[in-house]
């Protein structure tokens, strides 16, 4: 399918996404869109039974629905695409109607710095005042976004893309296919101090470590990635963190992690492969936690965590014995 289309057919739509169609409709569509916000042209989601009410009143002419919802009543000249996943079609929707990307002038801009000893790979493109520094090593086909600072021996991997504003400390190491959106901080030193031995003052700890961040890594905006006291902070392959979050000094993060916005992660902490860590979660330093931990939002961890469990609260324990623990003062207070 041509993604350069401006509209679709509801048919084409749902070959796409392999879908069941229900109904139909002759309007083209040429955008998803919220439900309380769709037009006739727009197609929107229905992926969770709370939205269903809302079918009625708004006006797009289609919408993807999960299956299990059993869906099959969309009401005249409109029509739903029955998936397995609404979310994960929405995602390949969403691929489809994206706009052009930014275009960067090929090449070097005019107003760039790059040492004369940075050694940049074939197709890299660097934006206006951004300053590549001395002994930088950039892969192929690797985009440098204005006002981007890139420090002494830093090494970039191939097709990378580093967005305005984001600055990258000395002999930090960043994979390949990574995105760090706008403003992140990679390599800042740690949060490391100690009483003075008069008692009358505070010792800066020197970090002479680095970060090493993996392949196909994407770091939301304004987040910040400490370097290591001494050997490297790592980010694995795949993971994607939202902004606002805080990795502090030398921890490890596994593979195909999510981490959501206003995280805090103190030093030394490991993730296993596969956590999902929702919004505002705070882990104390030095805690260890295992593969495929799901962590609910707020919660504050004290401890290590073992494999595949689901946790929350303040201080996090298993959600379930969370979850009686709340309902127990909930009553508690009722009786008063």
């Amino acid at each position: 399918m041509n993604k350069t289309k401006k509209s679709y057919s509801v048919e084409e739509l749902c070959e796409l996404l392999s879908g069941t169609l229900i109904g139909h409709t002759t309007e083209e569509i040429s955008e998803p869109e919220q439900i309380e916000s769709a037009d006739k042209n727009s197609i929107t989601f229905i992926g969770h039974k709370k939205y269903i009410s809302l079918w009625e009143k708004s006006k797009a002419s289609s919408a993807i629905v999960n299956k299990s919802l059993g869906l099959n009543e969309p009401g005249h000249n409109r029509a739903f695409i029955e998936v397995e996943n609404a979310d994960l079609a929405m995602a390949q929707l969403l691929d489809l109607f994206t706009p052009p990307p930014v275009e960067l002038n090929s090449g070097i801009h005019s107003s760039a710095v790059v040492e004369s000893t940075a050694q940049l790979g074939k197709g890299v493109v660097i934006g206006a005042n951004a300053y590549i520094g001395p002994g930088v090593q950039i892969g192929n086909n690797t985009q440098i976004y204005p006002n981007v600072t890139i420090l002494d021996d830093v090494e970039i991997g191939s097709h990378t893309i580093v967005k305005s504003g984001t600055v990258i400390a000395e002999r930090c190491v960043i994979g390949h296919y990574t995105i760090l959106q706008a403003n992140v901080s990679i390599g800042s030193d740690g949060f490391g101090y100690r009483p003075s031995p008069d008692g009358k003052g505070i010792v800066k700890i020197t970090h002479i470590g680095n970060v090493v961040i993996g392949n196909q890594v994407e770091i939301g905006s304004s987040t910040c990635i400490d370097r290591g006291k001494f050997s490297s902070t790592t980010i694995g392959d795949a993971t994607k963190i939202d902004n606002l979050v805080q990795i502090g000094h030398n921890c490890k993060i596994g593979r195909a992690c999510l981490i959501a916005g206003s995280c805090g992660i103190s030093g030394s902490v490991t993730l296993g492969d596969g956590v999902v860590m929702a919004g505002q979660v705070a882990v104390k330093d030095h805690v260890t936690i295992g593969n495929g931990v799901t962590i609910g939002g707020k919660s504050g961890i004290i401890n290590d965590i073992p494999d595949g469990q689901t946790i929350l609260g303040f201080p996090a324990v298993e959600a379930k014995e969370t979850l009686k623990q709340w309902a127990i003062i909930r009553r508690l207070a009722k009786n008063r």
